[in-house]
């Protein structure tokens, strides 16, 4: 509230949450009994099987709008990819997107026990490059441009396309988190794990049945 205030002294009416995971949904604490929370209907219902706090009040499915001060705000769901549940916010007057953990600088972390999904992503991201949009808000790193999320998108479908080859040429599951590694792939030489130890698995798993193996 307090970096709120430094930009408007309005009231906070709406809150738009990207999905569950506690650092874009656990300062709705803090609003729950002063403004209205939205989020799509997974993430509120991974937020109750999660137990966590002040789930929102207000769900969509497909998509809503908020107009407010002459500005209209939508919220989208595209798709699964980061979780089953990531809504897309788009600001159609100042032609910016905000993807939440849909667009990371580093690297994505997929959520395989949250509905996360590679293919669903590169989906997803091919349905928020079809609006019109000159700047995106990640939910991780400094703002992107229109191409860098097209890039976000093709090092999905390359590290999809390299996965595939490894476990088409006998790669064991084990041996993924150090053999899917290339520099051409930054996603892969990441050194936070978002991608490698903590999505390797599920998607080496996502990957073989893709495949047939």
């Amino acid at each position: 509230q307090e970096l709120v205030a430094q930009v408007s002294d309005q009231p906070v009416k709406y809150v738009l949450n990207t999905h569950h995971h506690g650092d874009h949904s656990g300062g709705n604490i803090e609003y729950i009994n002063i403004s209205e929370i939205i989020a799509h209907q997974n993430a509120r219902d991974n937020m109750v099987r999660g137990n966590q706090d002040a789930p929102p009040r207000l769900v969509f499915t497909d998509q809503t709008a908020i107009y407010l001060g002459g500005v209209e705000v939508r919220a989208f769901y595209m798709g699964r990819g980061h979780t089953n549940g990531d809504a897309v916010i788009y600001f159609p007057d100042l032609q910016t997107v905000h993807g939440g953990d849909l667009l990371h600088t580093i690297a994505p972390f997929i959520d395989y026990a949250n509905g996360g999904s590679s293919k669903g992503w590169v989906s997803t991201m091919n349905n928020i490059l079809s609006l019109d949009f000159d700047t995106a808000i990640p939910g991780h790193g400094a703002v992107m441009s229109r191409s860098d999320v097209i890039a976000f998108r093709n090092q999905m479908e390359a590290v999809r396309q390299r996965m595939a080859d490894l476990i088409r040429s006998g790669m064991p599951r084990t041996d993924a988190s150090e053999r899917i590694q290339t520099e051409e792939l930054s996603w892969t030489m990441a050194p936070d794990g978002l991608f490698m130890q903590r999505s390797i698995p599920g998607f080496y798993d996502e990957m073989a049945a893709e495949v047939g193996r």
